[in-house]
């Protein structure tokens, strides 16, 4: 959206639905009258509902159920992610693009898509990602060792997870990377790393959640497994809102990451925690074992103790409640 339509926006939001006349807004933002009337046609368009009267002139009835890059950044109280936004309607997957724009892209950039054509979980699962949904990215350039890149997706969900308890949902976290309500999957989370041995060039959090998706477009089993925020709530979610204070969280426990011990991260996982205390199946490359969830390491190994009260921590695998 062109810097003159996003004022034209702004002006009429905050008129709190009294009507603007033509000449108003183009004296405001410094256009002609004629301009203006061609850049509302063009919000029309975008699905923006705008009234005009000849006489009177405009007043904003609605806006779209679109995460247009300027409607987020309106209400964004975050000072680092979220200020260059890339927006598309339809992608391959959000982590694809992000990936492609990581190296010259600021910090804090994230690329957000209204449909997943072909979105991704962790060890290269399919994730059903259609509209309605939050699909999105975050680039990140911490000054980390590549032994650490494993703790963003426990500051992601740890973050995730307090957004979405500001809902009135009890969304909860399940090692390694997803979040649950009421036991079924609203959320995964897919951190990708490009790093040398010395040290992370990025790191990009890839953050799929079932937001306003209608149920009917799952299939096969996803349907008894997974769960939407609408579902949950009981009416669809305001997306923008909910991105706004998403990426305030995120940037608040990034702070915390840089700048604190990250025990304190560490704890806030195990508070908001689903799988400590739960007896869980682990699959990884090499053997399946049974035991307990016990803790979390400080890389987010999950701590599981066998019958025997041998402990081993997993770093990566699957992980089902027995």
């Amino acid at each position: 959206m062109s810097s003159k339509k996003s004022e034209i926006i702004k002006i009429l939001k905050d008129s709190d639905g009294k009507t603007v006349s033509g000449e108003e807004l183009g004296n405001l933002v410094g256009i002609s009258r004629t301009m203006v009337w061609k850049y509302i046609r063009s919000l029309v368009d975008e699905g923006y509902e705008i009234a005009s009267s000849t006489k009177r002139g405009y007043v904003l009835k609605s806006v779209p159920d679109l995460l247009y890059p300027d409607e987020i950044r309106m209400g964004l109280r975050s000072g680092l992610i979220g200020q260059q936004i890339h927006y598309f309607d339809e992608l391959i997957s959000t982590n694809t693009t992000a990936k492609e724009l990581a190296n010259s892209a600021d910090e804090g950039t994230i690329v957000v898509a209204e449909v997943q054509k072909e979105g991704r979980g962790r060890l290269g699962r399919e994730w059903i990602s259609p509209r309605g949904g939050i699909w999105m990215s975050v680039i990140l350039k911490p000054t980390i060792s590549l032994v650490h890149a494993s703790r963003l997706t426990l500051v992601a969900g740890v973050a995730i997870t307090k957004a979405m308890r500001k809902l009135g949902v009890d969304a909860c976290i399940k090692w390694p990377n997803d979040i649950l309500i009421g036991g079924k999957k609203v959320c995964g989370i897919l951190t990708e790393v490009n790093a040398e041995i010395e040290r992370v060039n990025y790191i990009v959090v890839g953050i799929g959640i079932n937001a306003n998706v209608n149920m009917n477009d799952f299939t096969g089993n996803v349907k008894n497994i997974a769960t939407t925020l609408w579902s949950e709530i009981g009416k669809p979610i305001d997306r923008v809102s909910f991105i706004q204070d998403m990426l305030f969280e995120i940037e608040q426990e990034y702070i915390k990451f840089r700048t604190q011990p990250f025990t304190g991260i560490l704890d806030e996982w195990i508070s908001l925690s689903d799988t400590i205390g739960h007896q869980v199946t682990i699959t990884t490359p090499h053997k399946i074992f049974e035991g307990k969830a016990v803790g979390i390491t400080g890389d987010g190994a999950l701590v599981v103790e066998d019958p025997g009260g041998r402990r081993e921590n997993v770093m990566a695998g699957l992980c089902i409640y027995v």
